[in-house]
């Protein structure tokens, strides 16, 4: 992976001149921006946190736009020297690729503004979750839940029980692909947590992944879709299930439903905005981002959805009832895995063939 695409973990002093922002319509070349995210409820918690607030404080109209993901448009528009797209919410994964692949608007950290008592942001922000392409907004993860109805007595409460079938007896659903699954069979064999990747980046490494997965392989059924693992549970088709933690948040508070959440090893990765390059309302989405980004911006968002801020700082400004229910609250932290995007971008193919293979055996 080329510089571009690396993470920009050191911090960095950030000048008074630096952080002007260019506030009022009267500073920008723009009326709009286009800002593309992937809908319902995720969408629904931007516009209310970033793009309607960015509208009234500097008159520019944030016009919203829904995508499926991926570098496809980006490119399309790269190519053709039509960008119609400013802000892109995307996974670190491809933005590091479009970085690489130059069709992504290096963004300078120093427009990031500090936190609320002066700490650089680049110290605030959570480590990894700011590259030379991108900067994240939310941190997601995925966890274990179950049916609380279906264990009574002793509950679930570390990765392992993930695989202990004797003392929590059920059907697995997990996710029909090599990423989670393999850290956390690692994790139950006995791996620290620090030492996933590094072993999982060895032929023994994997083999170890699998013969643990071997464990609970005729107990599991498999999803694909990020609403399965929630139904599975409801119709009692799992006992415990692999799920994204806003899907099982939403069941709980919105349906109801008896599920709790295993935080132990939760692997968090998270959603960043990126600039296509060549718009010609650079400095405006600059300024989009920096004001978005802001720890009172990240704070806002999460009320409205159960994925936490990648600032530090803006943590305590949370709401209550929602802190505990955010992947980055301390206590659910204690124990988590980074998503390593650089990792699988160098062994998805890989892990992702043989776990193919795995199944079909």
């Amino acid at each position: 992976m080329s510089s571009k695409g690396k993470l920009l973990l050191a911090p960095l002093l950030i000048g008074a001149s630096a952080l002007a922002f260019h506030a009022g319509k009267d500073a920008h070349a723009s009326d709009a921006i286009t800002v593309v995210s992937f809908g319902g409820a995720f969408a629904h918690s931007q516009i209310e946190a970033y793009h309607k607030p960015f509208s009234e404080k500097t008159g520019i109209t944030v016009n919203s736009v829904d995508y499926n993901g991926g570098l496809a448009e980006i490119r399309a528009q790269a190519e053709s020297g039509n960008v119609t797209w400013d802000v892109i919410d995307m996974a670190p994964s491809n933005a590091a690729v479009g970085c690489d692949e130059d069709i992504l608007q290096p963004i300078d950290p120093a427009i990031l503004p500090p936190a609320p008592d002066g700490t650089p942001a680049m110290e605030d922000f959570i480590e990894g979750t700011v590259g030379e392409c991108f900067v994240a907004t939310i941190v997601y993860s995925t966890i274990v839940a179950y049916d609380d109805t279906k264990f009574p007595n002793e509950k679930p409460t570390t990765i392992a029980d993930l695989f202990d079938l004797e003392k929590f007896p059920g059907k697995r659903a997990l996710r029909k692909m090599p990423n989670d699954n393999l850290q956390w069979a690692l994790i139950a064999d006995g791996v620290p947590r620090e030492d996933v990747y590094e072993v999982l980046g060895t032929p023994e490494g994997v083999d170890r992944a699998f013969a643990k997965l071997d464990t609970i392989k005729d107990q599991t059924i498999w999803w694909e879709a990020g609403a399965q693992p929630p139904q599975m549970l409801a119709d009692g088709e799992a006992a415990m299930v692999s799920a994204w933690n806003g899907r099982v948040f939403n069941a709980i508070s919105k349906e109801n439903k008896p599920f709790a959440i295993v935080w132990d090893h939760q692997v968090w990765g998270i959603d960043t905005w990126v600039v296509t390059k060549g718009t010609k309302n650079l400095q405006a989405a600059l300024d989009f981002i920096a004001f978005s980004t802001d720890t009172q911006r990240l704070a806002d968002q999460a009320q409205y959805i159960s994925y936490g801020p990648a600032r530090q700082s803006s943590f305590p400004l949370v709401v209550d009832k929602m802190k505990p229910h955010m992947p980055t609250a301390p206590e659910n932290m204690a124990t988590s895995i980074p998503n390593d995007y650089e990792f699988w971008a160098d062994h998805q193919d890989e892990l992702t063939e043989r776990f193919n293979a795995w199944l079909l055996q």
